[in-house]
């Protein structure tokens, strides 16, 4: 393993002011919005002359500083963490947008983490500093738009506008129209595998300020510190976790896109998973082949064939979701049996026999993640949102467990329950059960003790969540419409 020595631009930190970083955010909000000593609505010149200085104008640096503080994050190998930095912006702004125009600027090395993926294995993020990730915020600004006009429109990942649920609707469509075999493709170790000439390639393609490249370059260069200590250079990939590098992955597969588009192929991708949609298994075999030599031999990137398959609708997991025909014929929305397994798992760690605190407590954390759970899934139809039923009903159960396990002994759970309002001989018989703590939670007792409505107002509901999303207008006296929550 080669070790290399640290290149990190030196900033001098002046003392913090206190209270707060309000005023530091207060006035760059007045920098970026055009009331600082820049223009910000400066026209672009049509062959991207200058993209540096618009880089590293005043409100594309405020307002890349401001998204970076709205995203938090933890801090890089400098230790400096966001707010650090904000409370230093009035000190570091024109050191750094100095250092950007003279070409010193040298990024710092990258903090490489590993976190757990779900379907077994881990994944490395890299960790940039503040500052980088605060200087790769303001190329992402101004690159963004440059390669928006360029990019395939069956491309949903990072992009203005689009977002999971957008690429499911187009895939809906393909499958309504009759294309009902897909060719399931998954990229091994995408961001890890970038050809860093091919990308710099096809990014001069629509920049033409080579400042900007060689820029991009130094960042694709970067050490990288693993959590040993052990520093080590780059030769290939693109680090997962800075704001740049959604771009980048979109700059590299956008040669794919236009590949599929050429060979006449019905296709949806978001980052590195692409769907793509023919009508009958043979032609997905062969379509499966053909772009497994492109992908391999010509982006010079690597194909998972355990991931990879020609599948169906119903059992493929496209960003949690899949396609499946009902009774009707119609194509509906629901959740893959890999997100069923998912959440029933998640939600058993969230609601341990053993848990220690009040029932409150754990009804206030299920509470976050079942309405982010849901605010995903919410567009699920028919049978899919009849999986949101059985997840209420099953976290209700999961609760009356926890009551159950803590009251530890029979004859305290009868007790319980006789102050519940419940009768001796049912209390009895769900306390004094030979059963297990699982099977009480299921026993008539508990669930007179403890009905759904108990729980109204204090749980959230994913069914209710996602009745309420659909609730038809109402009309109201003045002739408007109000949405009838």
């Amino acid at each position: 393993m080669q070790r290399v020595g640290p290149e990190q631009l030196a900033f001098a930190f002046a003392g913090r002011p206190k209270g707060g970083n309000q005023p530091e955010k207060d006035w760059l909000r007045r920098i970026a919005d055009g009331r600082g000593p820049e223009n910000p609505n400066a026209e672009a010149d049509p062959q991207n002359a200058g993209m540096l200085e618009r880089v590293a104008s005043l409100p594309n640096m405020a307002k890349a500083l401001l998204n970076v503080a709205r995203n938090k994050g933890a801090p890089g190998v400098d230790g400096r963490s966001v707010e650090e930095v904000l409370l230093e912006a009035r000190v570091l702004m024109p050191k750094l947008r100095r250092e950007l125009l003279e070409g010193n600027y040298c990024p710092g090395a990258i903090r490489r983490v590993w976190i757990p993926k779900p379907g077994g294995g881990e994944r490395g993020l890299g960790i940039p500093n503040v500052i980088d990730r605060w200087v790769q915020q303001a190329f992402l600004q101004t690159m963004e738009p440059v390669f928006e006009k360029v990019f395939h429109g069956s491309s949903h990942g990072f992009r203005t506008d689009r977002s999971a649920h957008t690429a499911i609707k187009q895939a809906k469509g393909y499958v309504k129209e009759g294309y009902r075999v897909i060719v399931d493709m998954d990229i091994s170790k995408f961001f890890d595998r970038v050809n860093h000439q091919r990308l710099l390639n096809r990014l001069g393609q629509h920049i033409k300020d080579q400042r900007i490249l060689r820029y991009i370059n130094r960042m694709l260069k970067a050490k990288v510190v693993l959590p040993d200590g052990a520093k080590i250079a780059v030769e290939e990939g693109t680090p997962q976790g800075g704001p740049l590098s959604p771009l980048l992955a979109n700059v590299v597969l956008d040669e794919l896109d236009w590949e599929l588009e050429r060979r006449g192929l019905r296709f949806v991708r978001y980052a590195d998973d692409c769907n793509i949609y023919v009508r009958t298994p043979r032609a997905g075999n062969r379509v499966m082949e053909s772009i497994k030599r492109f992908i391999e031999g010509r982006l010079r990137l690597k194909l998972n064939d355990e991931k990879s398959s020609v599948t169906s609708p119903k059992t493929g997991n496209f960003l949690g979701f899949s396609l499946c025909v009902n009774m009707k014929g119609r194509i509906e929305i629901r959740p893959s049996e890999k997100s069923k397994k998912k959440i029933y798992a998640r939600i058993k760690e969230m609601t341990p026999r053993t848990w220690g605190q009040s029932v409150r407590v754990c009804m206030r954390e299920l509470n976050s993640y079942l309405r982010g759970w849901e605010g995903y899934f919410d567009i699920c139809e028919g049978k899919g949102a009849a999986l949101f039923e059985k997840v209420d009903a099953h976290v209700r159960r999961r609760l009356r467990m926890i009551i159950v396990k803590q009251k530890k002994k029979g004859r305290y759970l009868f007790r319980h329950l006789r102050k519940r309002g419940i009768e001796d001989k049912m209390a009895a018989l769900t306390a004094y059960s030979r059963k297990g703590y699982w099977a009480k939670s299921w026993m008539k007792g508990m669930h007179c003790a403890y009905p759904n409505s108990w729980f109204f107002g204090k749980l959230v509901s994913l069914l209710e969540l996602w009745k309420e999303r659909r609730a038809e207008p109402k009309s109201a006296l003045n002739g408007q419409y109000l949405l009838a929550f």
